[in-house]
């Protein structure tokens, strides 16, 4: 059975949506990465992005600069 990993971080934009999208689209361009949910917060300038995935896609990502 292939073990997963749920990452849930927040960015510090919530207004910009090119900007939510750029994130997004780095977040998906990643093979073995499912993005499960979006939620930009207008009011607080957060958006929480939520992706899962296999250990090591999930390493890639979140080491990626």
């Amino acid at each position: 059975m292939q073990q997963l990993v749920e990452c849930v971080p927040n960015f510090s934009e919530g207004r910009d949506l090119a900007k939510i999208s750029t994130i997004t689209a780095q977040i998906e361009a990643i093979p073995g990465i499912t993005l499960l949910d979006v939620d930009p917060g207008a009011d607080t300038n957060r958006t929480v992005v939520t992706f899962v995935g296999s250990i090591e896609a999930v390493k890639m990502q979140l080491f990626k600069r």
